[in-house]
């Protein structure tokens, strides 16, 4: 299925719809534009997607409101192919487009399930997209050039996605997996050792383990799935997206973090995984740092992302901030503490051990958990120790069997 603005991209998506069709698949055509008429016959008329949203092309169209007229037609665009797909007829969507257009199309991506191809040929794909891909799985293609006719480069780029989309509607049989209990877990770099030991586990024991990379969008994304109950237990070894939202990293996921499982009453097993470490630029060194970093340690990932270290102060204000999370939760929940070290980065003779910040953040969970609710294990090791991740493994695995 292709969705666009046919009044002013219907030359690209005519040649996009072809190139599908050369491939012998069929392709239904979805027109979200409001204002001239559509420059290609579509098989699902604005009319029909103004309505799916309440409303009246007509009216949008004199309103001459172009945000508004955006997020209706993205709306109702999201309406029509949530309903194509509930009845058969969508296997993957495709679209082109320039700022608008992505808005409206991607919008009706993301309220397509998980695995639902999605691919979006536009013009900002090779900036910031989190906010037209969302925690979903949408694929983005650069144009290169603006949507905007047939051309040497436009022409091999609509035929490379005009292929991808007949590859991957062809092919939405997914390979069958067996039905077992779900856990999701958190990891990010600097837990690796720790999260794929206790992962391996979970998977000897019968569990589909789903890792979620914690970047932002990551830990929406895990707190989602959460939320939509399918998940049997929660193996959140690296909460570290918290400290991004205390401190101003830029890798937070929001102020509602950690506390999806808790609120929900499903079993919890929680570390401290890089809780202490700090995202704090996407275009490395030598750009300088803001200002309230430029005394503390650092340390450089790659040429995109440097990290540095939350003070004592922050690990107490993270340490209250974790106990309030946890004490509220309506399940069973259980706190694993690395007495010597909370990532790969943070241990002795690493660039961003602190042991006085460390010491700030123990002592103050010690002080602010409600162990009557929590329970809470210390262990003298850092958090990629084997053994500590087998045990945390372990002890999730009795909390959602029992």
């Amino acid at each position: 299925m292709l969705l666009g603005t046919l009044d002013t991209k219907g030359v690209e998506y005519a040649f996009l719809r072809d190139r599908i069709k050369d491939a012998d698949v069929d392709v239904v055509v979805v027109d979200a534009g409001i204002l001239s008429e559509p420059l290609i016959e579509p098989d699902v008329t604005r009319q029909e997607v103004a309505a799916a949203a309440g409303t009246d092309v007509q009216a949008l169209a004199d309103a001459r409101d172009r945000p508004t007229a955006i997020e209706t037609m993205g709306r109702g665009a999201a309406a029509i192919v949530r309903r194509l797909h509930d009845e058969g007829r969508l296997d993957a969507l495709g679209a082109l487009g320039g700022t608008g257009g992505t808005a409206i199309a991607t919008r009706a991506m993301r309220a397509l399930p998980v695995g639902v191809p999605k691919l979006m040929v536009s013009t900002v794909a090779s900036g910031d997209v989190s906010a037209y891909v969302g925690t979903a799985d949408v694929t983005m293609m650069h144009s290169v050039v603006d949507v905007a006719g047939i051309n040497r480069v436009s022409a091999r780029i609509f035929a490379n996605a005009a292929r991808a989309l007949a590859g991957l509607a062809a092919g939405t049989e997914s390979p069958p997996v067996a039905e077992k209990p779900l856990v999701v877990a958190s990891m990010w770099g600097v837990t690796t050792p720790c999260v794929t030991t206790a992962r391996e586990r979970l998977e000897e024991l019968g569990y589909d383990v789903l890792v979620f990379h914690q970047t932002g969008i990551g830990g929406k994304s895990m707190e989602e799935l959460i939320a939509a109950g399918h998940v049997d237990g929660v193996l959140d070894a690296t909460p570290t997206e918290l400290v991004d939202e205390l401190v101003g990293g830029i890798w937070s996921s929001g102020p509602e973090r950690l506390e999806t499982a808790g609120r929900l009453g499903i079993p919890q097993v929680v570390s401290l995984g890089a809780l202490d470490v700090i995202a704090i630029s996407s275009s490395g060194l030598p750009d300088p740092l803001p200002e309230r970093f430029r005394d503390r340690p650092i340390y450089v990932h790659d040429e995109l992302m440097v990290a540095s270290r939350a003070t004592p102060a922050e690990c107490r204000e993270l340490a209250a901030l974790v106990a309030r999370k946890l004490n509220a939760a309506t399940g069973p929940t259980v706190l694993f503490v690395p007495l010597r070290g909370f990532s790969l980065l943070t241990t002795e003779g690493q660039v961003l051990n602190d042991i006085e910040a460390d010491e700030a953040l123990i002592s103050t969970l010690r002080e602010r958990i409600d162990q009557t609710k929590v329970e809470v294990h210390e262990v003298d090791v850092d958090i990629n120790n084997p053994a500590f991740a087998l045990a945390m493994a372990d002890r999730l695995h009795e909390l959602v069997t029992r």
